[in-house]
């Protein structure tokens, strides 16, 4: 049935599970840490976008109403039985310990201001154990609000909302009629974060999953995995970089040497829980020369491949086979999965580029779960919005990335941290997912 985008009686985040996979394997490895899961980590928002106040767009009364619903979320029998079983990267993936933490978390408290600017400062402060989950549920639900009070603002007639409403149908079915022209190139559903709205990512998955079953490998929403039956996705974030750098700060008093290790103690750790099953290096928090350079060799050799997400992906595909033939591993035989503001054209592009050289597959975000006709003038266009952690144990947090338009942090941070690692990119493209 088409998405109508109408307002609901049903509150946008009704079920814990409707959050990335990634959520769950990072959240096992935070709970089982005990350093991680007791650091008291802040979360705040950030729309990237230029130009766009969200507070002259969302009421204040109905953000409040929807943040306070996703807090008493908590998984139902169940979701823990999904979760329990799954196995799809590996027998038990999900710890019994850490499921019945699930059982009964409560997410911490909010602060939010609305400001005179017509800004949403937005922010979550709590143990990392618990708090981690805000990230998806407050980008979802921020998201799906600016997308239906936008929507208010500059259609008034049925006709013109079905119309509208019509122009995503429209672009989603081209996006599928290209695909088809090339049966090799697969990809998945990474759009939670900036849907235009639940219900319309949910009609997108429906559709591709029908349309393109053989190159549709699943989606990392894990309620929309578990009620279609299909294969939860998802590596890593850079959060859990972020945060285990600045714990390193704390413990070493600034150390250069620890903190650049605990990079590759967040690798080591993660392939001593998950083995080769979730083994995809996200390597650009702190840039990627960086990772490549110093990531041991086993890193090289063993794991499934990388996840490019900022920067040029094309000079990623060429920095990734140096790599890998520097250690004597056959690139042929491993993987880059693309996620960084893909659309179909630009799929098709790398694809292409990748060919006989290294695995490509793409998480698609943005452009595939909130493209609609755009109407800027009126701020009716899908946002670049950002939950990260800014601070941890009181300490600031930073991340680089390899387009430094994506840089997070104080300045002073950022510019002691690009010390720190050695950091010399100079890739500058404007966010526009």
């Amino acid at each position: 049935m088409l998405y109508r985008g109408r307002d609901g009686d049903k509150p946008i985040t009704e079920s814990f599970l409707d959050t990335d996979f990634y959520k769950f394997t990072m959240g096992d490895f935070i709970f089982s840490d005990t350093q991680l899961a007791d650091a008291v980590v802040t979360l705040r928002l950030k729309c990237r976008t230029k130009n766009i106040k969200l507070g002259n767009v969302i009421p204040m009364t109905h953000l409040r109403e929807e943040l306070d619903h996703a807090r008493r979320l908590k998984p139902t029998n169940s979701e823990l039985y999904y979760l329990r079983g799954m196995d799809v990267y590996g027998n038990r993936m999900l710890s019994e310990p850490y499921l019945q933490f699930l059982k009964n978390i409560n997410l911490p408290e909010y602060n939010m201001r609305y400001t005179h600017e017509g800004d949403i400062e937005l922010e979550f402060a709590g143990p990392y154990k618990s708090n981690t989950y805000w990230e998806l549920f407050g980008l979802s639900i921020v998201n799906e609000l600016y997308h239906r009070y936008a929507l208010r603002k500059c259609l008034y007639s049925e006709a013109e909302h079905s119309r509208y409403m019509m122009t995503g149908l429209s672009r989603l079915l081209t996006k599928v009629e290209k695909l088809r022209q090339y049966p090799d190139l697969t990809f998945s559903d990474f759009g939670t974060r900036r849907r235009a709205s639940r219900d319309w990512q949910e009609e997108v998955v429906e559709v591709m999953a029908t349309q393109l079953p053989k190159q549709f490998r699943g989606t990392s929403n894990v309620y929309l995995a578990m009620k279609y039956n299909l294969v939860p996705i998802g590596t890593s974030a850079h959060e859990l970089f972020m945060v285990a750098a600045g714990l390193a700060d704390i413990e070493s008093n600034g150390d250069r040497d620890a903190i650049r290790a605990s990079q590759n103690e967040i690798l080591g750790a993660w392939w001593d829980k998950y083995g080769h099953g979730l083994s995809i290096a996200l390597t650009d928090t702190f840039g990627t020369k960086f990772t490549f350079d110093n990531a041991p060799a086993e890193v090289t050799r063993d794991w499934k491949g990388t996840r490019q997400d900022s920067g040029d992906p094309l000079r990623y595909k060429q920095k990734a086979l140096q790599w890998y033939r520097w250690r004597d591993v056959n690139p042929k035989e491993k993987m880059i999965v693309f996620s960084d503001g893909l659309d179909v054209d630009s799929m098709i592009r790398i694809h292409k580029d990748c060919q006989g050289e290294i695995i490509d597959t793409y998480g698609w975000g943005t452009n595939l779960t909130n493209d609609f006709e755009p109407r800027p003038n009126v701020g009716l266009i899908p946002l670049s919005l950002v939950i990260k952690p800014a601070t941890v144990n009181g300490r600031g947090l930073v991340k680089l990335s390899d387009n430094i338009a994506k840089a997070m942090g104080i300045p002073k941070d950022i510019a002691r941290y690009k010390k720190i690692f050695d950091y010399d990119e100079t890739y500058f493209e404007p966010c526009m997912y």
